[in-house]
């Protein structure tokens, strides 16, 4: 298998970040699928370096990126070493970095022969938050030909208070804990701004109108993050997407940080083989 580290620059205060690739070299092109982290993720958290093996060798190239201000750095790519990064993220940038990504793939400039990768079939996937960038980003870029989520925020709002939002506007500030690393992360009353400079943009429903691809979202029915019921406003503003719901599954699919084990939990091997086998669909 052909693996390979790189390091991208965001639009947004120029920032590096990390990505990677890997596949199986074959006679043929390959579809390719980029992955978008979720909150407090990174690229190579739990188990998402397992799901890439699976996923090349199912034949495809599989692409893993970190959002710029993730609070990881290239140097550091495993730990939240930059919290002010972090506490300056907002879905604005989130989109543009995975607009960059894009750019590389459809560009060919990630270093991958073109005789090994099929750029007209680009698929996007996504967990949790970095679900519903993808899902946002699929409705803005016609490049995105399939779309996959796990465990899907369906509505960025949500876990945004009234009472939250009014302290977090007079405080500047609100700090969320980390649970693995007991970090308190800033997260700066400047992505409420960014999501009230254009609201349209990140309602996830209303933007869903405008899809026209294939979409599938995947679910554990014992998701303590993210309910279940999330996909019922996805189909609510969807009726085509394909539901998949794993029973039992949790959040992580059974995954957790740091991952040891070359096999994969048993709800991440029914995510894998549900998402080969939508991709794999003429």
């Amino acid at each position: 298998m052909i693996k390979k580290e790189l390091v991208l620059n965001s639009k947004h205060n120029n920032r590096p970040f990390g990505v990677d690739y890997r596949y199986k070299s074959t006679d043929g092109q390959k579809p390719v699928i980029l992955f978008v982290h979720g909150f407090k993720g990174f690229k190579d958290a739990m188990h998402f370096n397992v799901i890439a093996d699976a996923m090349a060798e199912a034949g495809f190239v599989y692409v893993k990126m970190n959002l710029s201000h993730n609070g990881v750095t290239p140097e550091h790519p495993q730990d939240f070493v930059d919290l002010e990064a972090f506490g300056n993220n907002n879905f604005s940038i989130e989109l543009d970095d995975i607009g960059v990504v894009v750019d590389h793939i459809c560009n060919h400039q990630l270093g991958i022969p073109e005789n090994e990768i099929d750029v007209s079939r680009l698929y996007l996937a996504g967990h949790s938050r970095g679900g519903a960038v993808s899902i946002l980003r699929a409705c803005e870029d016609t490049r995105v030909k399939r779309l996959v989520t796990w465990a899907a925020v369906a509505d960025l709002e949500a876990f945004w208070s009234p009472d939250f939002v009014k302290e977090w506007r007079e405080k500047g500030v609100q700090y969320i804990k980390n649970a693995r690393t007991h970090q308190d992360m800033p997260l700066y009353y400047q992505m409420v701004e960014d999501f009230e400079g254009d609201p349209e943009r990140f309602r996830i429903t209303g933007r869903l109108k405008k899809l026209t691809i294939p979409f599938l979202a995947i679910h554990g029915t014992d998701d303590e993050t993210v309910p279940v019921e999330a996909l019922l406003l996805l189909k609510g503003a969807y009726p085509s997407i394909q539901m998949h719901r794993i029973e039992g599954a949790n959040h992580t699919f059974g995954g957790k940080h740091p991952w040891t084990s070359p096999e994969l939990p048993v709800f991440t091997q029914e995510l894998v083989s549900t998402m080969v086998e939508f991709l794999k669909q003429p």
